[in-house]
């Protein structure tokens, strides 16, 4: 049992559900929270049904700062200080830049990149000082080009800014801000968008260093140890957690060769 009370947007599917199972499994108190109560509701429930710990729920849409600093303060009133906040709400489709309207652009932008924003600058009031983590949840597209992706391109490569900044800022008081970058991660509605089909999956998996997919609990191993007091002397880093995805992006079709 470590004793933190960690916050999570987004946490009711997915990488982020898989971060709350995580630290809840070793004794962690969490919120959960996005727009939907009842499936906040029903991911908390899903927690305390799997791990034993103590899981809140809570409404309130990353788009609306004042929504979360009320959110916030009654979860902190239920749980305590939060030691460890998490952004991970997202939005994604794929679509052309052409079949994109402005309004679609906006969207992501403002679920992922304004929604990170505001999630961290309403924690900042209430967390833990000196000692918190703030974690967000970036992506590949932040920083690798990808067609029919520009809206995720912009929104993650602003959130890594947003990361790297605030570290700075909020270095001083004793705060951490990292992000990580996962890659194609089993049973998420990311993975099955872009790899519909098991044999998009086998050429997916086969682009990356270790040949498979990754997994929400590797995530939220990530993030327990960004959280954790192995990492106190990390911040400002963007950490890839995608099996070596990247060094297929770096060096061609060389994954996809024969083993050696």
């Amino acid at each position: 049992m470590t004793g933190k009370t960690v916050f999570i947007s987004g946490g009711t599917s997915g990488i982020n559900l898989g971060i709350a199972k995580g630290f809840a499994a070793q004794g962690d108190k969490v919120l959960v929270f996005g727009r939907d109560a009842v499936k906040a509701e029903a991911a908390a429930q899903e927690i305390r049904d799997e791990t034993g710990g103590v899981a809140m729920a809570g409404s309130a849409d990353v788009r609306d700062m004042e929504a979360i600093r009320t959110l916030f303060a009654q979860a902190s009133e239920t749980l305590g200080a939060p030691t460890v906040v998490i952004a991970g709400a997202a939005g994604n489709f794929m679509s052309p830049a052409v079949g994109i309207s402005a309004n679609g652009f906006k969207t992501v932008i403002d679920i992922d990149l304004l929604g990170t924003y505001n999630v961290f600058r309403a924690a900042y009031d209430f967390i833990v000082k000196p000692g918190a983590s703030l974690i967000a949840i970036t992506a590949p597209q932040a920083v690798q080009p990808l067609p029919q992706q520009v809206h995720v391109c912009a929104a993650k490569a602003g959130v890594n800014m947003v990361v790297k900044v605030l570290a700075m800022e909020w270095g001083q008081a004793g705060i951490r801000v990292n992000a990580i970058s996962p890659g194609p991660i089993l049973g998420t509605e990311g993975v099955e968008r872009m790899a519909p089909t098991e044999e998009d999956k086998l050429k997916w998996s086969a682009h990356t260093a270790l040949r498979r997919f990754g997994t929400a609990s590797d995530i939220a191993q990530a993030a327990i140890f960004l959280s954790s007091a192995q990492g106190t002397y990390i911040t400002g880093t963007i950490l890839d957690c995608d099996g070596g995805m990247k060094l297929g992006d770096a060096s061609g079709d060389y994954l996809t060769l024969p083993k050696r």
